[in-house]
């Protein structure tokens, strides 16, 4: 099997599913509870919690754990609009942000709130200066993806932290669940407010993520209860889960301190690769770019036979991010980068993880050049 889908998921380590095993059947007390069981369930819960702020430099009370990208998303846009609306009822994205983000906003627009959604260039990349433009007084919030999930594409975060500092009444989120472990960003240094993590991504469990959020921000919660994490998301605690998600976060760092100069000589040489197959045409970057994401298009071929056809060889990749990919046939980031219907209905995303090889890219080349050799055959 050759699995090249890494941005939709990972394959989970063993390692991982070995700890959360093993808390959720040693320690299965409720954090909350009050007896020994319930203690110690509490103190490894707030061990956990000391461990992935140690990884991301910040405080542990800026931590909050959540079921993933989706809800950490929500959380955070909703959680700041609905908290501040007092302020004022402007909010900032781009029109490429992952769908938790972008339909979100869109929510937002129903509640009477004014979105405005960025224009970006032909690679995805939004310009810090039409940022800054669309600042206004009741501005209360910007929101901006670190690693766009389609393309690959490196946003200026640092330059649009900066620029948000200017402005000490709104504030910054940003979806990292792409960036983490592959493309260095400290939420400190870029003067991020709110950042999202998903562990899933980075072969962790499915349903665990993070959301930091910088102290002495107030959020309106999604979840109203028992006022677990800071009275930000009520529910019983998923000590397992969080255990797990820790152990993931370590994990994929010392991958990416031993591994990410060869993960990123691989997507280089597999890009200009790819670029060789005629009627194949690069959507990605070659220059910040995330080491991991190649996203390219098939023009006058359809997307889901090419996906079938590797399929039943044992390759997998992609059409577009798997939280859209049951929606219309277009891909709404690629329209958004101006680029031709064909060519946005054609797409294919190809994802790496380090645990990819050399020869499984030669394969990958070979049997993706006779593909396309046979379906543009079948077309003449």
């Amino acid at each position: 099997m050759i699995y090249f889908d890494n941005s939709a998921t990972t394959v989970p380590d063993p390692e991982v599913i070995q700890t959360y095993n093993k808390v959720a059947k040693d320690f299965f007390g409720n954090p909350s509870s009050l007896h020994i069981l319930g203690a110690e369930a509490e103190n490894l819960f707030i061990r956990s919690r000391m461990q992935i702020a140690d990884i991301l430099q910040v405080k542990s009370n800026e931590i909050i754990f959540t079921s993933g990208g989706t809800e950490g998303n929500n959380l955070a846009i909703k959680g700041i609009a609905l908290k501040y609306q007092s302020r004022g009822k402007h909010i900032i994205t781009t029109e490429v942000e992952h769908a938790s983000v972008y339909e979100a906003c869109r929510s937002l627009e129903e509640l009477g709130f004014d979105i405005t959604f960025l224009p970006v260039d032909d690679k995805g990349f939004v310009d810090p200066k039409k940022v800054e433009e669309a600042i206004r007084t009741d501005t209360i919030l910007i929101s901006i993806m670190h690693v766009n999930n389609e393309l690959g594409s490196i946003q200026p975060i640092h330059e649009i932290g900066q620029i948000a500092k200017k402005h000490p009444k709104l504030f910054f989120h940003v979806d990292d669940v792409q960036g983490f472990s592959k493309v260095n960003l400290n939420v400190k240094e870029a003067q991020v407010d709110l950042c999202t993590y998903s562990a899933h991504k980075v072969n962790g469990l499915k349903g665990t993520g993070i959301l930091y959020v910088r102290e002495n921000i107030k959020l309106y919660p999604l979840f109203h209860g028992g006022g677990q994490e800071s009275q930000i998301r009520s529910g019983t605690e998923n000590l397992p889960g969080a255990i797990a998600l820790a152990r993931a976060f370590r994990l994929a760092k010392e991958k990416e301190r031993a591994n990410l100069t060869h993960l990123r000589e691989l997507r280089e040489a597999f890009a200009k690769e790819l670029e060789l197959i005629p009627g194949v045409v690069l959507n990605s970057p070659m220059k910040n770019v995330a080491p991991h994401i190649i996203n390219i298009s098939v023009p006058h071929t359809k997307p889901e036979v090419i996906i079938h056809t590797l399929g039943e060889q044992g390759i997998f990749i992609s059409t577009k991010s798997a939280c859209s990919s049951r929606e219309e046939d277009e891909n709404r980031v690629l329209d958004a980068c101006g680029h031709s219907k064909e060519r946005a209905s054609t797409a294919l995303r190809i994802s790496l993880s380090y645990e990819s090889t050399k020869s499984e890219i030669d394969e990958f080349i070979r049997v993706f050049t006779e593909v396309v050799k046979n379906l543009k055959r079948m077309l003449e």
